[in-house]
């Protein structure tokens, strides 16, 4: 009975472990593709695994554990990871520390129990669902986010974390449940790295909240200087126009010398010359909300300065279902990615297309050329590889989120494409 609660402890932690990892994996390739191969090399681990235990036994099998299931879990890291460095090791011992937990736990009830291997099973079950929801409802999206936005210390962390692993794996010999020592020693580590990780998702939580103060702040920034181009524009064109209308009397006089002289042409041609003039000086309006209104003139003078065309037919209500601030981020952000992916362009082939309608639902659509490929994640939004982009595309996603709304991100015929609908 023991060999039998041995071999299905060492089976269960390493179907778990690539469970985690799925969970801790912020993974470049479709989540089927990701999903699958991990799942694939799940089953042959356990077959290495349970060959190890069979053939030379449960102490050897647990020292050489890290090479039989961790290290392809780290070549499936490399493979598949949207990060590098020290974030990479983090989502690895991230998962082996979850593991630990459950197995811990687990070890601990069969322990308390008396051998009971329903008891054991009982606890696996609990843990590993209370584990598995925590981490998908509050750990994860957490996780991820800080995962982009912290930058460094990742290393001090791995370093703990790490050193909790060592200490576990192979400075306390035996192995919960069964050696007494063991099972009381290990749970009590694994109980301070408990804390340890409190602290790390307290740090987590306020790198979240300060990145929703920086959107915050962006958007009030957004919000006034946009609104304040908007006020100058139409304070300027406000001016030309009183000046136009001061001189009009003069412009009326000339007309009417014309006309008495008989000189028709002369005088139509004054009057058009006069009306071209007042039209060049009319402020354009693009839609009735005064935020979105502001954005659109901003990005689309911005386009005018870099010689890009910009054809757009826009049509909104006054009021919209969602804040008008957080959809003008959302605009401004894909007319500034337009825009940048516009100027690697020759003068000749740049321009931004902008649909966007009120009803019956709020819908966007921004294209325009770009120059090479692009490559998308498993959640379809493109992937940059250059440090510090790609925020736009977070801040549209997280809208999105937030207000259900739709987006899709696609490349044809060297046309890239940008489409939410609310």
């Amino acid at each position: 009975m023991a060999d039998i609660v041995e071999l299905f402890s060492l089976e269960y932690m390493t179907a778990l472990g690539m469970t985690m990892l799925l969970l801790f994996l912020d993974s470049r390739c479709s989540r089927r593709l990701t999903a699958l191969t991990v799942g694939g090399v799940a089953l042959l681990v356990m077959a290495a695994v349970a060959a190890l235990y069979l053939t030379a036994g449960l102490d050897t099998a647990v020292r050489v554990y890290t090479l039989a299931a961790h290290l392809p879990s780290l070549l499936l890291l490399l493979i598949f990871s949207r990060l590098r460095g020290w974030r990479m090791v983090f989502q690895l011992l991230s998962a082996v520390l979850f593991c630990m937990l459950i197995q811990h736990g687990a070890g601990l009830a069969y322990y308390l129990s008396g051998g009971s291997f329903l008891a054991m099973l009982l606890t696996y079950a609990l843990l590993t669902a209370g584990v598995i929801c925590f981490l998908i409802r509050f750990l994860r999206p957490l996780f991820l986010q800080a995962m982009t936005k912290l930058r460094h210390g990742w290393w001090m962390m791995c370093l703990v974390m790490a050193a909790y692993y060592g200490i576990i794996a192979y400075l306390i010999p035996g192995y919960v449940g069964f050696d007494r020592m063991s099972t009381i020693l290990k749970p009590s580590v694994s109980l301070l790295m408990v804390g340890f990780y409190s602290v790390l998702m307290s740090l987590f939580s306020s790198v979240q909240k300060e990145a929703e103060a920086r959107h915050s702040a962006h958007l009030t920034v957004l919000q006034l200087s946009a609104l304040q181009s908007r006020i100058e524009a139409v304070q300027a064109a406000e001016h030309a126009i009183r000046m136009e209308r001061h001189d009009l009397r003069h412009r009326l006089q000339a007309v009417a010398e014309l006309v008495a002289r008989g000189d028709e042409d002369a005088a139509l041609r004054f009057l058009d010359a006069a009306q071209k003039r007042l039209d060049e000086k009319k402020e354009m309006r693009w839609c009735r909300p005064p935020i979105l209104d502001a954005v659109f003139s901003s990005y689309f003078e911005q386009a005018g300065h870099h010689g890009i065309r910009v054809e757009a037919a826009i049509s909104l209500p006054e009021s919209l279902p969602v804040e008008e601030g957080e959809l003008a981020i959302v605009v401004a952000n894909s007319l500034e990615n337009a825009i940048h992916a516009n100027l690697e362009l020759p003068p000749g082939q740049r321009e931004i297309r902008c649909k966007m309608v009120g009803v019956p639902g709020v819908m966007l659509e921004i294209s325009n050329p770009c120059a090479g490929d692009i490559s998308f994640d498993g959640s379809g939004f493109p992937v940059t590889r250059q440090e510090g982009h790609g925020l736009g595309v977070q801040s549209i996603s997280s809208f999105c989120k937030k207000n259900g709304a739709v987006c899709q991100f696609d490349l044809a015929d060297s046309w890239f494409r940008f489409r939410l609908i609310l």
